[in-house]
This record gives structure tokens, C-alpha cells and sequence, in this order.
């Protein structure tokens, strides 16, 4: 691709054919970098300083940087402030970014910077040394195309990274947490449907309560859920505005005027997603507040979740002691001492996919506490423990739905044995007797251990007749679905 008479665009394949280093440099002095890759002085200073534990920044945040810094390109080329040949370049590198090509120029920790400067330096050194290479000129020179006045034309790292930040996070949610919850919420209505009409006892207090249907235990579930859901959509809406365009401080100051509305809207076309500038980049910059918000709405999915979880493994607990109603798929054997033993996995694992992601929220909500002045310098741990509950939430979501949820059945003998024993049915005869009546019966069954019923007749207090014609399950388990 020719750009003009003196700068052509060529196709270069990603990759650079040296070893050992190169000289690199930044305001700061030089710095030797391995030649290998197309970072630069300051990614290579951040791996000095900052090389602490194995958290590295997420994918998600570079590619989704990708599209910022394609983003600004082509609005500073519309505006006459980047050359055809210059954007061309930039925006190419920025492809090979938002496609994960270049996934392995991103190498650094979580623990930096708290504006996240390094990554946006990062990326800024990637895209100007890959521009440089795909232009023919030299690796580290910072000619043609440099990382901070080309690449990162109009721009700050105090409006950029939080920018990425939402970018990645809103198409973490649209793209796998919103539809692998939807997808068991989905499941656990099918199986509500299939079971509205199967009696079962119902427990409050861990103690025997009135019955209700299996189905309308489960519909509760899928409730639950599809409620956590509309929080999440909720706080989507916060995520779809962006800070770019305030640079440093949140007055813009370096961008030329409407540049953050134009680049929102270049990214909107570039993602498909209803980004929009945020109305007061002050706050935008200054707070984080929409991450912390849609933190603690993937919170109340897991609290949800937990709760689900929690009552399949309670009510599956058997084969032989336990409650033994449900029925969950035997995906691998439960110990490596005792034959034949069988554990609910799934779920305990999704329980723990809970207290994590319960965890990242405490410090997400501590993070965006920290907010000083016009910057809150606590980004990295934020987005990384936002992409993480994210990620596991999604991921969780699948292996339960396919490995517990679709395959749970039924132990349809037990179900019918606990209603038959239960003593709650009583309450049926409450209105009738009066409820002191009531509970001296059901008091007398379980001194004695007898049925309920044959208290019911030693009482005297009703007849067989009265007893049979009243104490009847199904017509006890009413709807609770639709107001009823």
C-alpha cells in the first residue's frame, strides 16, 4: 500500500529475526531491550521494577486498547493532525493488536503504576516500533512514527487506560458472562418446566416445612438468577462511557476540541457497542466508580450462584444418609480411598468460583475507594480483578450448566417418602382445628413416631374422612410464580 511518495506501508509479516538486545530509549536515557521484541525503554523499565508474583496485566486490556489507539488515529488523521501514511500504519498495528497477534509484546504485571501509564506505554511503544517495521525504517529509532507524539497523539494515560478499562469489561460481559448465565438460567427453567408438578417437602430453618413442587424450588433458582442478570445489564450502561479525551486531568488539555466525542464514536462503529464520551471526564478520571458498580453487579450473580449451588449439593447429598433428591451426574470418581464414592464437583467448585469473585469485589469496592483528587491511581488491580471474576463466573457457568445442571435427575422414591413423612402437612389442618389443635398432633407424631395421620385420628380432633379430603400435598403446593 503506497501512503505518498516518500513512506510506503508494506506488509510485513509480525516478527523480528534478531537476538540478543537492542538499544531503546525514552526521556529517561537508554535502555537495552530484547531484540526479539517491539517493546520499548519504559515497558522495559516496568519489568525491572515491577516484576512482582505471576499477575500479569490481562490480554483483554491491550486488545482492548487496540482499539483506542486505532481510535485516535484515524480521528487525528480526520482532523488533519496524524498523515494518511502515518494512521495507516498505526491502525494496522492496531488490527494485529484488537486480533491478538500481537499477544506476546504485553508482558507486563499488575503490580505497577497505579494509572496504568506502563501498559499505555506499552502499547504505545508496540504499535510505534511495529509501524516502524511495516514503514522500513529502524527498530528503536522512533522514526517515522513515535510512541508518545504520534501514537499517543491527544491522549494521556489518565484517560486512555480507564477507557480500555471499560472497553475490555463491557465485551467481557456481552461476549461471555452475560450469555454462559443466561445459558443456566436458561437450563434451570427447563427443568423447572419439566418438574412443576412433582410434590416435594419444602425446608425453611434447615427444618421440614410445607410442601411446594420441585419445579417452583427450581423457578426460584432461575429468579434468582435472571434478577442478578438485570443488575448486570444495568451497570453496563456505566461502562459504555469514556474518559478519553480529558487527558491528563480530565480538561483536555493537548486534544483538540469534540476529540473525545469523536472518538467514542470511532470506537462505536469499531466495536458495535453504544460507546459514548463521558459527560464529565472529571469524574470519569477522578472516580472509578462504574468498575465498581459492575463489580458488584458480577457479585450478586456469584451470591446466586452460591445459593444454587449450595442447595443441589445439600439436596443431592446421599446416596444412602443424606437427602438424596436430586440425582447429579457422576463425571469422575469422588476419592482416591473409598471405591464407588461420588462428589458434587460442579457445584463445589462453583462455590468457590463464588467466594473468590466475593473476595475481588471487597477489593474492587477498596480500590475505587482510593480515588485522590483528579486521578484514581488504582486501575490495575481493578480491571484485573474485574476480568477475573468475569472470566471465572463465564467459565464456571458453562462446565455447571453442562456437567451438573442438564444432567441432574430426579430420585423421584425419596421425594414421595419425605412427603409422606413429613409432620408440616398439619398445617393444612390449622385453619380447621385451630393451630394449638394443630401443633399438640404434630407434636404427638413426633414423640411417638407415628404418622401424622394416625396422630391426627388419636386426637380426635378430625375423622379420617376430614383427614383424607384436607391433608392432601398437591392441593397445598398453590403457584408463588405470576403474584399468585
Amino acid at each position: 500500500m503506497t501512503t505518498d511518495s516518500t513512506h510506503t506501508l508494506t506488509q510485513v509479516p509480525i516478527g523480528i529475526d534478531a537476538t540478543g538486545s537492542r538499544t531503546e530509549f525514552d526521556s529517561m536515557g537508554n535502555v537495552d531491550v530484547p531484540a526479539e521484541h517491539y517493546w520499548g525503554a519504559q515497558t522495559q523499565r516496568s519489568l525491572q521494577h515491577f516484576s512482582i508474583g505471576n499477575d500479569h496485566m490481562p490480554i483483554e486490556v491491550y486488545r482492548a486498547y487496540g482499539y483506542v489507539k486505532k481510535a485516535c488515529a484515524l480521528v487525528n488523521q480526520s482532523a488533519g493532525r496524524l498523515p494518511d501514511w502515518k494512521a495507516a500504519a498505526i491502525t494496522q498495528a492496531a488490527d494485529e493488536t484488537i486480533a491478538g497477534n500481537l499477544d506476546a509484546e504485553f508482558p507486563l504485571f499488575v503490580w505497577q503504576t497505579g494509572s496504568g501509564t506502563q501498559s499505555n506505554m506499552n502499547i504505545n511503544e508496540v504499535l510505534s516500533n511495529r509501524s516502524i517495521q511495516l514503514l522500513g525504517g529502524g527498530l528503536g529509532s522512533q522514526q517515522p512514527v513515535g510512541p508518545n507524539d504520534d501514537v499517543n497523539m491527544g491522549q494521556s494515560s489518565n484517560d486512555t487506560f480507564p477507557t480500555a478499562m471499560h472497553i475490555a469489561a463491557l465485551l467481557e460481559l456481552d461476549n461471555h458472562l452475560i450469555p454462559a448465565v443466561t445459558a443456566v438460567a436458561d437450563s434451570i427453567e427447563h427443568k423447572a418446566a419439566e418438574w412443576m408438578d412433582v410434590v416435594k417437602i419444602g425446608r425453611t430453618h434447615l427444618e421440614d416445612a410445607v410442601p411446594l413442587t420441585v419445579g417452583q424450588e427450581w423457578s426460584g433458582w432461575a429468579g434468582q438468577l435472571r434478577n442478578a442478570l438485570k443488575a448486570v445489564e444495568f451497570s453496563r450502561e456505566g461502562l459504555l462511557e469514556l474518559a478519553v479525551g480529558g487527558t491528563a486531568v480530565g480538561t483536555g488539555l493537548n486534544a483538540p476540541p469534540n476529540f473525545g466525542k469523536d472518538v467514542a464514536a470511532e470506537i462505536q462503529k469499531l466495536t458495535g457497542k453504544p460507546f459514548v464520551t463521558a459527560p464529565n471526564k472529571f469524574t470519569a478520571q477522578g472516580s472509578l466508580d462504574a468498575m465498581v458498580q459492575a463489580h458488584a453487579a458480577l457479585r450478586g450473580v456469584a451470591v446466586a450462584l452460591m445459593k444454587i449451588a449450595n442447595d443441589m449439593r445439600w439436596l443431592a447429598s446421599g446416596p444412602r444418609t443424606g437427602f438424596a433428591e436430586l440425582i447429579l451426574p457422576a463425571n469422575e470418581p469422588g476419592s482416591s480411598i473409598m471405591p464407588g464414592k461420588v462428589n458434587p464437583t460442579q457445584c463445589e467448585a462453583m462455590v468457590m468460583i463464588a467466594i473468590q469473585v466475593i473476595g475481588d469485589d471487597t477489593a474492587v469496592a477498596f480500590a475505587g475507594s482510593q480515588g485522590n483528587f483528579e486521578l484514581n491511581a488504582m486501575r490495575p488491580v481493578i480491571i484485573n480483578n474485574f476480568l477475573h471474576s468475569a472470566r471465572i463466573l463465564a467459565d464456571g457457568c458453562d462446565k455447571f450448566r453442562t456437567f451438573s445442571v442438564d444432567g441432574t435427575d430426579l430420585n423421584r422414591k425419596k421425594i414421595e417418602q419425605y412427603v409422606g413423612d413429613s409432620v408440616m402437612l398439619v398445617t393444612a389442618l390449622s385453619p380447621v382445628i385451630g393451630y394449638q389443635n394443630a401443633a399438640h398432633i404434630a407434636e404427638a407424631a413426633i414423640a411417638d413416631g407415628t404418622s401424622l395421620r394416625d396422630a391426627a385420628l388419636k386426637s380426635g380432633k378430625v375423622t379420617a374422612e376430614q383427614f383424607d379430603k384436607i391433608v392432601r400435598p398437591l392441593d397445598m403446593v398453590g403457584s408463588g410464580i405470576g403474584g399468585a
